[in-house]
């Protein structure tokens, strides 16, 4: 039995929040990580996700541990941020097959679907050998917004810097690639 094991979570909360209390923290997901699993596998489907959606709650509740503000249950604090990740899991993925479908449609309309495959495989390599020669915080800022679609908030939250500097960089960013597909797509013609 541990130290914490007849603590209520009210007691371990302030233990993580006062002290960081790495064994309070250990006690909390002990003791809530199943039920949040269970509520996230219901909606993903995919244990694999699930357990990531968890897994990342946990984590953001460890970076944030100073900084946490609970109004009612541990539990029921736990699973809305449960809920926000699925939904923004969700919404990724679905603009993510859009994109796929989109993508797909434009192909089939297409002349040549070999030769538009191989147009458009190669012009998506030379914008990932681009993105490659970015910077490694603007690449960063790149892929956690157009790759992940994060919110520039998010990813100043996550990432410790102002919105600005976010912006800055995928302003950058944007214009490289663009300048980048531009000369590439001229040398094929």
């Amino acid at each position: 039995m541990g130290k914490y094991a007849s603590y209520r979570d009210v007691e371990l909360i302030r233990c993580l929040k006062e002290k960081g209390d790495r064994v309070a923290f250990e006690e909390l997901y002990n003791r809530h990580w199943r039920k949040l699993l269970v509520q996230a596998l219901i909606k993903l489907r995919s244990e694999v996700e699930a357990e990531e959606v968890v897994q990342d709650v946990f984590m953001d509740l460890w970076e944030r541990r100073g900084s946490i503000e609970i109004r009612k249950t541990f539990h029921t604090y736990m699973a809305s941020c449960v809920k926000y990740q699925i939904l923004a899991k969700l919404a990724r993925q679905r603009k993510y097959a859009a994109f796929e479908q989109e993508t797909r449609l434009a192909i089939i309309d297409g002349v040549n679907l070999t030769e538009d495959w191989l147009d458009y495989e190669t012009t998506r390599r030379q914008i990932e050998e681009t993105v490659l020669g970015l910077p490694e915080k603007c690449q960063l800022v790149f892929r956690l917004s157009r790759e992940e679609g994060h919110s520039q908030r998010e990813i100043a939250d996550q990432l410790g810097i102002s919105i600005k500097t976010v912006e800055t960089h995928l302003g950058k960013a944007l214009k490289v690639i663009r300048s980048s597909v531009q000369q590439f797509l001229f040398s094929l013609f």
